[in-house]
């Protein structure tokens, strides 16, 4: 048999199938509850499909500008003005994107050069480190603890070299729910102030905060924002994530790079969600009740944990709930995951995925991003174990 003569080299040789499709693929295949992956169970608001469908047969089913429709960049604008107090000009500094993810993507690769080393905090999200290293950039990653997963600062100003050119960081954090703090964010922009290091802020979840805190977006702080690419979603926001929308607000400077790689990368987003997004970002409301909203969420879902082995700390923000099993079993969090899973039709995310070296603080992820009913009947589960 005649061999090809052209070599298949992955350029991401060591990035195996995502533990979500994993996980996504296991609960289908044995037909669990599935509290695994990030996306409501639920409806979204009406007012935004008939605002879509408007814009739909008005006619806006063509290119959008590329940076996105002027109008949704005045309207994302004015609310980072009204509620972080750092004014932003729509023209060049707000970038409409596929999603947070997206906007992630493009800020690395419009920055990282082969051999640059990326800090980043771990837990994290799984689309920051395949990025990095698609660039040619270098990984560096800054374990968080299991019990607060506060930020030891000096850990990771220790880790700041001449090759770092990038830092991410991710608040309200997924997968641990924790929300950073004043004191986190003014001691991250001193440590930074003497360097020429650009941040990635990832706030996709920015409008879910519990228990009356406050998100301090990277926006809020003077220094801070002169470096960083602010990322958000209208996806995790309005709960509509198979649209894939979302924002980046950045300085001139890093946006006009930003908008290279973007230009080929993606060009425009979907025109008549946008016309919808301006027109229903209008309504403060909108996006102002959703903390008390999956707060409700939160403490029903830990409320019907009353006969549970698992112990909890309630989480700060997301719609993400770690539940710890480690008084109870030396088993692998995967393997717990795995058994809940194909013995009793319960699906959610192992965290050691997420950690330096898969470090195993026996700690599983669940979405709380669902109706009573679903949480009702997970919780039943949980408390059979």
């Amino acid at each position: 048999m005649e061999t090809s003569k052209h070599e298949l080299r992955s350029k991401l040789p060591n990035v195996a199938t995502t533990i979500f499709t994993r996980i996504g693929n296991l609960a289908r295949e044995h037909n669990a509850l599935d509290l695994s992956q990030g996306f409501p169970n639920f409806e979204m608001d009406p007012e935004l499909i008939a605002l879509t469908t408007e814009a739909m047969k008005k006619g806006f089913n063509q290119y959008a500008p590329m940076q996105g429709y002027f109008g949704l960049r005045t309207a994302i604008a004015d609310k980072i003005q009204r509620l972080h107090g750092r004014t932003y000009d729509p023209d060049t500094e707000i970038t409409v994107t596929v999603g947070a993810t997206q906007a992630i993507f493009t800020a690395i690769t419009a920055f990282v050069h082969p051999g640059d080393e990326v800090i980043v905090l771990k837990p994290a999200y799984d689309c920051y480190e395949p990025a990095i290293v698609l660039n040619g950039g270098i990984p560096i990653p800054v374990q968080l603890n299991n019990t607060d997963f506060k930020v030891d600062w000096a850990l990771l100003k220790s880790k700041i070299t001449a090759k770092t050119r990038m830092l991410i960081i991710n608040t309200p954090h997924n997968p641990s729910g924790r929300v950073f703090s004043e004191n986190d964010m003014l001691q991250l922009q001193e440590i930074l102030k003497p360097t020429n290091i650009i941040l990635i802020s990832d706030e996709a979840y920015e409008h879910l905060v519990f228990d009356e805190r406050v998100h301090w977006s990277a926006a809020r702080f003077t220094d801070l924002a002169s470096r960083t690419f602010v990322c958000a979603s209208f996806g995790k926001t309005f709960y509509i994530t198979g649209w894939k929308m979302g924002y980046c607000a950045a300085p001139k400077a890093l946006m006009t790079a930003f908008l290279k790689i973007h230009q080929f990368a993606v060009f425009s987003i979907h025109h008549p969600v946008q016309r919808a997004m301006a027109v229903y970002l209008q309504n403060a409301d909108r996006y102002l009740g959703l903390p008390a909203f999956y707060q409700q969420k939160r403490d029903f879902f830990l409320g019907q944990l009353d006969r549970s082995k698992f112990t909890f700390t309630p989480t700060e923000g997301t719609y993400f709930q770690l539940l710890d099993f480690s008084e109870w079993s030396n088993d692998s969090d995967e393997a717990i995951a795995e058994r809940l899973i194909v013995a009793h039709k319960l699906a959610c995310i192992p965290i050691s995925s997420f950690n330096e070296g898969r470090l195993d603080h026996r700690l599983l992820r669940f979405c709380f991003a669902k109706t009573e009913e679903t949480l009702e009947q997970a919780a039943a589960i949980l408390n059979r174990l």
